[in-house]
């Protein structure tokens, strides 16, 4: 249909199985027989007998249930953190401080302290695991370490 000389835009819609007569009557251009003539068949990451990309790709990965949720701190860490004085040895170094100071992250609920590194400066701990290098390492060094209960 031409309106002053321009060409209608919109085109009739085509209405499926309303009569042979309409070149989409009878299967409604789906085919003969099969499954994916029939209706509310969807074939999903079917491809045709071969072997699916979600099985040829190897399974990777396992998530835990009970992570552990405790923050590790190695000695020569805390030696680091001493000497670019972002903590002071006379400072209470507990989870709440370290948290406080971001040098643990806030998901964690316990700490422990490990024996790698030296320690030169006394220090006030309050954790609740100390490796038996660190306690050593700590207790020549003459530090006080409080060791707290764990839930």
């Amino acid at each position: 249909m031409m309106l002053n000389g321009l060409t209608k835009l919109k085109t009739k819609k085509i209405r499926v199985g309303r009569g042979i007569g309409s070149g989409k009557g009878k299967t409604s251009g789906r085919g003969v027989k099969g499954q994916k003539s029939r209706s509310g068949v969807a074939i999903k990451s079917f491809e045709g007998g071969q072997m699916p990309l979600y099985r040829r790709l190897p399974k990777r990965g396992f998530n835990s249930f009970n992570k552990s949720k405790i923050g590790k701190l190695n000695l020569s860490d805390l030696q680091l953190l001493i000497e670019s004085k972002r903590i002071k040895s006379s400072d209470k170094i507990d989870i709440k401080f370290l948290k406080s100071t971001k040098i643990i992250k806030k998901k964690y609920e316990k700490i422990k302290i490990l024996g790698q590194g030296e320690i030169k400066n006394k220090l006030n701990l309050e954790v609740h695991f100390l490796s038996n290098s660190a306690k050593e390492k700590l207790s020549k060094n003459g530090s006080t370490i409080k060791i707290l209960e764990s839930k």
